[in-house]
């Protein structure tokens, strides 16, 4: 159990899980990607945490990427298009049978990585916890949520789970991890475009049955397709629910678009067309929703992969 954790991105779910890791005594780093943030972040005072309107800053030491000291367990909470380019800058420190943890949204970042170093162990994460930044190393709890962790290749799970007992983070050790990472892809793809291209909550998509009705069909169909029979039942009713309980929010791909901020749509509903692709699936909906999403982009923008 012993061990270090090295955490890259200080945002919300990165900060969330690393305040908590140092609280409970775990052995923890924060590495920050240049001088600046790394001045800033001291200026700060350490990371803070908002829970229930409380606020307590955490002095976690923090560290560049070009610092030597080694890696052995290094959690990855920056976004999915950063996130193969972040781990490469930090390759030549990772220790022989060091572990990846990827916190990403979508898929495809997580098989790039592990191809590309298969001597360390990667252990996708999936999580619904609430977390945002309020401002630079400041970060709200706003609710807590489940996060999964799961080894696609080996399913024994690691001894420092204990310490996540430790920290108070909940989580599941998951024996099917894909499973949840396509479920949680699919649901994605049918609330978050949809959203941004009605510029709408999450509840009044509740006013669009048809386009969601076909858009399940196809991401059931996809699913199907990639051996995730699972996770493609009941599909449109979790997605049903999912929207009654968040009818007051705005989906993460609509906050994007509105700062300004690029998505992950590549790893979404790119990633659900390229599948359906290489299985020979017609999927209209899906094809015509990335299309005008991509366009919608474009004419703000932002990158459109």
């Amino acid at each position: 159990m012993a061990g270090t954790w090295h955490v890259l991105g200080a945002g919300s779910l990165g900060g969330l899980w690393a305040t908590r890791l140092f609280r409970a005594g775990v052995p923890l780093r924060i590495i920050l990607r240049n001088p600046q943030r790394l001045a800033e972040y001291h200026a700060a005072g350490g990371l803070a945490l908002i829970e229930n309107g409380a606020s307590r800053v955490y002095p976690i030491l923090a560290e560049l990427p070009g610092a030597t000291t080694p890696i052995e367990r290094l959690l990855v909470a920056c976004k999915a298009y950063d996130a193969e380019a972040a781990v490469a800058e930090l390759a030549p420190r990772l220790a022989k049978q060091s572990e990846i943890l990827l916190l990403q949204n979508g898929l495809g970042s997580q098989q790039a990585i592990a191809a590309r170093w298969p001597e360390s162990r990667c252990i996708f994460v999936s999580s619904t916890e609430g977390a945002y930044r309020q401002a630079d190393f400041r970060v709200v709890h706003a609710g807590r949520g489940q996060n999964w962790l799961g080894d696609p290749v080996n399913h024994q799970a690691p001894p420092w789970l204990a310490e996540l007992d430790m920290a108070e983070i909940p989580y599941v050790w998951a024996d099917d991890i894909m499973a949840i990472l396509w479920r949680k892809l699919a649901i994605n793809c049918a609330i978050n475009p949809l959203s941004v291209l009605s510029d709408c909550r999450n509840g009044e998509l509740l006013n669009h049955p048809e386009p969601l009705h076909r858009l399940c069909n196809e991401l059931s169909e996809v699913l199907r397709a990639c051996g995730q029979r699972a996770a493609a039942d009941g599909l449109e009713a979790v997605v049903l629910r999912i929207i009654e309980a968040t009818a007051q929010n705005y989906s993460s791909m609509y906050q994007d678009v509105r700062s300004g901020r690029r998505t992950e749509v590549g790893f979404l509903l790119g990633q659900a067309c390229r599948a359906a692709r290489q299985h020979g699936l017609a999927t209209p909906e899906l094809n015509e929703l990335f299309e005008r999403l991509q366009t919608l982009l474009r004419c703000h923008g932002l990158p459109a992969d």
